[in-house]
């Protein structure tokens, strides 16, 4: 990974990212490891060999704690192991999501339940949990991710889009409560990261040319082209920008 930027304020800072140990969220995990932060991470999927690895080639072990975000109770429970490990979370970084496939009529509850409670709940209630710490430490900084496909009003997972739309609104909203409390909430709304899945499920030629064909800049995105902004967003560098939904897509969609 390219480091662009270096942010002093993540040096020993206290990172907590959920979906930490796989697709972009590895990729976030590495770039504030290269930042000198105490990351924790929080995943299903056993990462012991990721953590391995980081700790090697970044001599900065991060906190792999096993669990599924959709339990709130391993949820916060994760950010108390974090905060006890490494001191207050003081950085939160809402990056796990499922994009699943699915048809407005094929949809039933516990569809949407399930769906909802990956791409909308436990942000809701990470971003609770972790800005009680917060409130205390005397600052905070919080990324949710979305993505641009509500923006675009694309079909084919319209539960996901909602999601995405529902944690803009979210993000505002906390914004505007907590920023008395010195603690920032932004978004941060990728394009079309070709991660390994993608690239696997739905990236066939046809797809990828199209969507290059509506850019700005004509190159897809990776995973390691939504660290920087990321870090930016949670550093002290953007530290009057809270409320806000950033963009990062190479210019599909347009906003201001």
């Amino acid at each position: 990974m390219t480091q662009t930027a270096t942010y002093p304020d993540l040096d020993g800072a206290s990172v907590f990212i959920t979906g930490g140990g796989s697709g972009i969220g590895a990729n976030l995990t590495e770039g504030f490891l290269r930042q000198g932060a105490k990351v924790a991470f929080i995943g299903r999927s056993d990462a012991s060999d990721f953590v391995d690895r980081m700790a090697g080639e970044t001599g900065n072990r991060p906190l792999f704690i096993q669990g599924d975000i959709t339990d709130l109770d391993s949820l916060r429970g994760a950010i108390d192991a974090a905060a006890e490990a490494h001191g207050t979370v003081t950085r939160l970084i809402n990056n796990a999501a499922n994009d699943k496939r699915h048809g407005t009529l094929d949809v039933d509850e516990d569809f949407w339940d399930w769906s909802t409670a990956i791409n909308l709940k436990a942000y809701f209630f990470a971003c609770q949990h972790a800005i009680r710490g917060m409130k205390t430490a005397g600052s905070g900084h919080i990324v949710n991710f979305s993505s641009i496909s509500y923006m675009m009003g694309n079909a084919g997972y319209p539960i996901y889009t909602t999601s995405n739309s529902g944690i803009n609104g979210m993000t505002r909203s906390l914004a505007r409560e907590f920023g008395p409390d010195r603690i920032r909430v932004n978004a941060l709304a990728p394009g079309w990261v070709l991660t390994q899945k993608q690239l696997d499920q739905w990236a066939d030629p046809e797809s990828l040319a199209a969507h290059l064909d509506r850019a700005c800049l004509k190159d897809h995105l990776a995973p390691e082209d939504i660290v920087n902004p990321t870090l930016f967003l949670s550093s002290e560098a953007s530290r009057m920008m809270t409320g806000q939904a950033m963009v990062v897509d190479g210019g599909v969609v347009v906003t201001g």
